[in-house]
């Protein structure tokens, strides 16, 4: 056989012959998360007098932790708007009545007492708990409502747990130890004013039960109040 034997298979069969090009695949896109946005304290009111600043009503979207400023603005808007005061107000008048807790006596110079202590109460929990602890505890005072996408059972539920659990600024729920410090130091910071016939132990364990108990209420209205606003009285456009 001569030299010029061709080489078999031919060269130009090798590369006929040679593995695919690997198919290129798509790349994968990253889902775009949405950036977290500021939310106002809500300026909306409860049957039209009730002061409803904590709620964040859609809380389906990323919502922005609160500055350091914001939450002390709600502690204040909370204790010094009108609705508040005259809730006061009233609260002293009933506790006027045959001289009760705190039991300064009666007559109009006790009223002005019993109507100090009231506002002197009523702000100092929220202050210590939407401001002093929600700063240090790096957590979030506001409501955030569930809304009318869950069954009414679970939305209770979830209003009444609220009052031990929290949002922290990173957005992950926690124990709401802001609510329960502010609520126990505001408490006892009511020894310095309150007359002595009403610092007992049972007065005071009296005060943490009112005050969760108007914790619950006033998340269950938080939760609720825009659904029955929606049903009952906003006027259906033509």
């Amino acid at each position: 056989m001569s030299n010029a034997s061709a080489q078999w298979p031919p060269a130009s069969l090798q590369d006929s012959a040679a593995a695919p090009a690997p198919l290129e695949t798509a790349p994968i896109p990253t889902p775009v998360i949405p950036a977290p946005i500021a939310v106002p304290l809500n300026d909306q009111r409860i049957a039209l007098v009730i002061p409803d600043y904590q709620t964040v009503e859609d809380s389906s979207v990323p919502v922005a932790p609160m500055t350091t400023s914001e939450k002390w603005r709600l502690g204040w808007k909370e204790t010094v708007d009108p609705f508040n005061i005259a809730t006061a107000a009233m609260t002293a008048a009933f506790s006027q009545r045959g001289n009760q807790t705190p039991r300064y006596g009666e007559g109009w110079p006790n009223y002005g007492r019993r109507f100090g202590a009231a506002v002197a109460d009523f702000g100092t929990q929220n202050l210590f708990s939407a401001g002093l602890f929600a700063v240090l505890t790096h957590q979030d005072p506001r409501y955030f409502r569930k809304g009318p996408s869950t069954k009414v059972l679970p939305r209770v539920w979830y209003s009444i747990t609220r009052l031990a659990i929290c949002r922290n600024d990173s957005g992950h729920d926690t124990l709401n130890t802001s609510n329960f410090l502010g609520m126990g130091l505001g408490i006892a910071a009511s020894n310095v004013y309150y007359p002595s016939a009403s610092r007992t132990g049972t007065i005071m364990a009296g005060r943490i039960e009112t005050s969760m108990f108007g914790g619950v209420t006033g998340n269950l209205m938080s939760e609720f109040w825009p659904d029955i606003e929606r049903k009952f009285f906003r006027k259906k456009s033509k």
